[in-house]
Formats: structure tokens, C-alpha cells, sequence
């Protein structure tokens, strides 16, 4: 089994990491693409990780290589966001049910926001993915909230975007990766999964509670990402 771990930045992984190097776990480090790999290996099984970088781009290239390159079976992207829905506070962990792009933008065409041709608005996250992830959080006693995550190459910190965010596309939070990984994995037809923990309220004050809780958001989703690693039948000695 292989299955490729996703974070944005650094921040996000390095809780994973040192989590799996206190378990004395093998890891090993590979450069590709301007990106580092970490393989982990668990009796007969492997896992990849790795941080893409900040943004779609950096983040399509990433899932890409995890798929092609290591021939990864699943991917899990996890990480931190900014809340939308008014019953998200800060360290509360959300699940995608559908992704998109609140950024695309070729209504000039008559096509809705957010829409491509020849691909779709929303894209849905992998119901066994996600009922697992139920499973998990249930285990553990964390709650586990659904929703729309809308992905854009934009950091939100203003009341009027997100508030157009959430009117537009019906997103309960936003963060700058999730839906092209989501993109990715539709193509290839690889199973995915989204969660996030909510580390600011994407308005005025974000660019303040991003910088204050990422640590302790980035250790909640590790964690959680271990337990589903474990539920996915690898052997770690948690």
C-alpha cells in the first residue's frame, strides 16, 4: 500500500514527521521538482510525504508526482484553513464533502463561477475516505464537521470576500490548495481526502490568528492523520 500525505508548508508536515521518527520508523528524503519527498516505510506498506508549497500550482504538481512518479493508491491533504461558517471557531477540524475554485472566473463566457470546461464546478471527496475519517474521529472523541471548501490563490482576510465566498459557492471554509489536489485526483481517479483545522476566520484579524495557532492546528491534523493512516490497515505502533 502507498498512500502520499500533503501539506502546504512545512509548518503543516513537520508534526507528522517527528512523529513517525519518534516511532523509529525508516525515512528516507528525495528531491524532485523542486519539492522534497519523504518515504516512510511500515512493515511492507510506505507512506509519502510531503509539503507543496503555498498555492494551486505548487500544489497540482505535488499530487501529480505522488501519483505518477511514487504511485501513490490514495493521497490525504491536510492542514490548516480559514473558517467561513459561523459555527467554525478556531482548532474545530473540517472534512471535505466538495471542493472548488472560488478564483476561476470565465462568467465573461457565460459559465458559472468557478467553472472550467470539460471539468465541474465541485468535486467530491471519497466517501470511504471520509467515513473512515468519521470512524476516526469518533475514536478519538474529536468532532469531525462536513463541508464545502472553496480553494483560490488568495489569502482571505477581509470580511467582504469571505462573506462573497460563502454566498457564491456556499464554502464553510477556504484555504489555497485543497481543490486543485481535488482536481488531480479526479483525473487520475485516485481516491482522496480533505480535512482541515480551522486556524483563523479568513477577515480582518486572520493575517494575526494564522500566525498564532498554526502550530497547535498543524499538530491537531497530524495527529488525526496518524489515526487514519492506522485505519487504513498500516501497523504503527501509536
Amino acid at each position: 500500500m502507498k498512500v502520499a500525505i500533503i501539506g502546504a508548508m512545512l509548518e503543516e508536515i513537520t508534526p507528522l514527521i517527528q512523529s513517525l521518527e519518534a516511532l523509529q520508523y525508516p525515512i528516507t528524503k528525495q528531491q524532485l521538482g523542486g519539492n522534497t519527498y519523504y518515504k516512510v516505510c511500515v512493515a511492507t506498506d510506505e507512506i509519502y510525504i510531503a509539503y507543496s508549497k503555498i498555492g494551486k500550482v505548487h500544489a497540482t504538481i505535488t499530487a501529480t508526482t505522488m501519483i505518477t512518479h511514487f504511485g501513490c493508491e490514495k493521497i490525504i491533504f491536510s492542514g490548516v484553513a480559514g473558517g467561513l461558517a459561523k459555527d467554525l471557531k478556531v482548532g474545530d477540524l473540517l472534512i471535505a464533502s466538495k471542493l472548488c475554485q472560488h478564483d476561476v472566473d470565465i462568467s465573461a463566457f457565460g459559465h458559472p463561477l468557478g467553472f472550467i470546461p470539460e471539468s465541474k464546478t465541485f468535486i467530491e471527496a471519497d466517501s470511504t475516505l471520509n467515513d473512515l475519517a468519521h470512524k476516526v474521529a469518533k475514536l478519538i472523541g474529536k468532532e469531525l464537521k462536513v463541508g464545502v471548501i472553496a480553494s483560490g490563490d488568495q489569502f482571505i482576510a477581509s470580511e467582504s470576500k469571505k462573506q462573497w465566498i460563502i454566498d457564491t459557492f456556499g464554502a464553510d471554509c477556504v484555504e489555497m490548495e485543497g481543490a486543485s489536489v481535488a482536481v488531480v485526483c479526479d483525473a487520475f481517479g485516485v481516491p482522496f481526502c480533505i480535512f482541515r483545522s480551522i486556524s483563523d476566520s479568513a477577515d480582518g484579524n486572520a493575517d494575526v490568528s494564522f500566525d498564532e495557532f498554526l502550530e497547535s492546528a498543524a499538530k491537531t491534523s497530524a495527529q488525526f492523520t496518524l489515526q487514519m493512516l492506522k485505519g487504513l490497515g498500516y501497523k504503527l505502533a501509536l
